[in-house]
């Protein structure tokens, strides 16, 4: 029998999107954590501070007030978190739009604000494992590692599925690993990571550039990975993904016409230095990327070969 949710209602001063809100914590359609309903509701599963827990969170389309459940040792830890989970520690008070473009993003998504899940660990271990992959790829493997090192999720939700421990994921052989696609650099930097979760999870109470020293001290964290773990984890609207195969591309693409690299992409967001990386989530939202050409990559599987 499933035991009763803790529960807890919540009213913004804007609306409150979800699916726009929490898309950025989604590993893929297929991520065992999260669950969006075709209702507008989100599911997810974590490892908090205070044990394994789920949160569902309803909240009808363009209304405010937010229905959280939680279940599993970890529920309150995630219903104190909602608020910041759905952007409302985020402030944009000086962010204005240089280009048409941006200008629209922002009338259109004007609700949207950067999230603040302030799990270090539930950004991180992801985002090492998409480093210089496919998102097919990466997507694939997260999922095959979390279904069979992850717990399941506490509360009514059948084949929803918590994320590993940090000690778990230190603990995977390295040959399940690669049987996940994953190759030995990143399988190394997870690995070694989580032999410095309890100081990378205070990332969330000390200042973002404070976090950003200590997960790019760690080799194999480089600002990329470290800016996709703020984005998600710390709530910092500044944090740019450097260094992605397809941001400076798309942003160039979107504010002038042209692609640029991550040097272009440095200049044209030095006018909205404060808040970059609300220029690139916005553009996201507005499905702003240049078209797409040419094949997919296809993904690999970094299994020894067999000679015969």
């Amino acid at each position: 029998m499933v035991p009763e949710p803790s529960t807890r209602r919540w009213r913004s001063d804007r609306e409150i999107a979800l699916r726009a809100q929490l898309g950025v914590f989604r590993r893929g359609a297929g991520d065992p954590t999260s669950r969006f309903g075709q209702d507008g509701t989100v599911t997810r599963a974590a490892q908090t501070p205070e044990g394994v827990g789920t949160l569902h969170l309803v909240c009808r389309p363009g209304e405010s007030e937010v229905l959280a459940q939680a279940w599993g040792p970890g529920a309150s830890w995630l219903l104190e978190a909602v608020p910041a989970l759905l952007g409302d520690e985020d402030d944009p008070t000086g962010f204005e739009p240089h280009h048409d473009v941006v200008a629209e993003a922002w009338r259109r998504f004007s609700h949207w604000r950067v999230p603040r899940s302030g799990l270090v660990v539930d950004a991180l271990v992801p985002a090492v494992i998409e480093q210089k992959v496919t998102g097919q790829e990466a997507f694939s493997g997260y999922r095959v590692l979390v279904r069979r090192f992850g717990v399941p999720a506490p509360g009514p939700f059948p084949g929803l599925m918590a994320p590993p421990t940090a000690a778990r994921w230190a603990a995977v052989p390295s040959w399940a690993w690669l049987q996940a696609s994953v190759d030995g650099a990143r399988s190394r930097t997870v690995v070694r990571a989580m032999g410095y979760a309890g100081r990378l999870e205070e990332g969330a109470r000390v200042s973002v550039a404070e976090a950003h020293r200590r997960l790019r001290a760690l080799p194999g964290i480089g600002v990329w990975t470290a800016a996709e773990v703020a984005q998600r984890a710390l709530g910092d609207p500044d944090s740019v993904s450097f260094g992605d195969y397809h941001v400076a591309k798309d942003i160039g693409w979107a504010l002038t016409g042209t692609p640029v690299d991550d040097e272009g992409l440095a200049e044209l967001l030095e006018p909205y230095r404060g808040h970059r990386y609300r220029v690139q989530h916005l553009l996201g939202l507005a499905g702003q990327h240049r078209p797409r050409r040419g094949p997919r990559m296809a993904p690999r599987t970094h299994l020894p070969t067999r000679t015969r």
